[in-house]
Order: C-alpha cells, then sequence, then structure tokens
C-alpha cells in the first residue's frame, strides 16, 4: 500500500472541493494506503499564530519531512479557475520539484482541460489524470504498485 502526499492549493471553498475530490479517488484505489494520505491543509501547527516564523518553519519542515517520506505525491495544478492561464500554485509546484529531485513518482490532476501544461511539470510527472475527461475514475484504478507511464496529452508551453 501506497502513501500518498496530496499536493494543493487550499485557500478557498473551490480548492478545498477538488481535494475531496482527489482524496476520495485515492481511497477508492485499492493500491494506495487510505490512512496514508497527507494533507497538508490538515497539519498547519496551530500552536503558532499564522504566517509567524515559528509556523512557517514548523509548515515547511513537515511538509518536505512528509515529501520525502511519501511513496508517491499526487498533485492538483489547479489553483484559479477563473483565470485565462493556468498559473499554478507555486507551493504545489515547490512540492512536485522536491519530489522530482528525490526520484518520487508523481501524479498529476487537472481539471480544467482548456488550460496548458507547464513543460517542465508535463516532463517530469510519472501520470496525468484530466479530471474532465474521467481522470478520477482513472485516478481510482491506476495500479500505483505498477506505476506505469501516463503521459499527458495536451498542450504544453
Amino acid at each position: 500500500m501506497n502513501n500518498v502526499y496530496l499536493a494543493a492549493p487550499f485557500f478557498d471553498d473551490a480548492q478545498k472541493a477538488r481535494i475531496a475530490q482527489v482524496k476520495e479517488a485515492l481511497i477508492a484505489n485499492p493500491t494506495i494506503n487510505s490512512t496514508g494520505i497527507f494533507l497538508p491543509e490538515e497539519h498547519q501547527f496551530e500552536a503558532e499564530p499564522f504566517g509567524s516564523r515559528a509556523w512557517q518553519q514548523y509548515v515547511y519542515a513537515s511538509d518536505m519531512r512528509q515529501v520525502h517520506r511519501a511513496d508517491l505525491i499526487v498533485a492538483i495544478l489547479d489553483f484559479d479557475m477563473t483565470s485565462d492561464t493556468n498559473e499554478p500554485d507555486s507551493g504545489t509546484m515547490f512540492e512536485i520539484g522536491a519530489a522530482v529531485a528525490e526520484k518520487t513518482p508523481v501524479l498529476v490532476v487537472q481539471f480544467d482541460a482548456d488550460k496548458q501544461l507547464n513543460l517542465m511539470i508535463a516532463q517530469g510527472l510519472t501520470a496525468y489524470f484530466d479530471a474532465s475527461q474521467n481522470g478520477l475514475a482513472e485516478l481510482a484504478t491506476y495500479n500505483c504498485d505498477d506505476l506505469k507511464s501516463k503521459p499527458a496529452k495536451r498542450p504544453v508551453f
């Protein structure tokens, strides 16, 4: 069973709803440890004021520790679905980069099929899931023990 770091922005209700959908697909996946899904939003070190130096240090260290411990990273790219561009969340991109540097597989989920995919993400990912085209059902059945390459079939920039 694989442990997952679920990287995604979680700053508004729409982003949290996308996280919930992806988490549901991961829980349904028989190759995922359903109790081993780490969501950074759930580990925000509330003992210190939000944004304080101590809070920042704790959250960074905790998130990086979990990225390194994960068997794979699942990253939701969509940040602002109302924008014409698909500028992703910088924290999510950092977590993807850290995973790629450690050769940890990265599964990417994108909800907006009309937006391009950055070439660095397209080349660094292990598997791509288009949530607008049945991608969440595919994620729920994807064999995370085998991790066959599933490249993005979309334009990159």
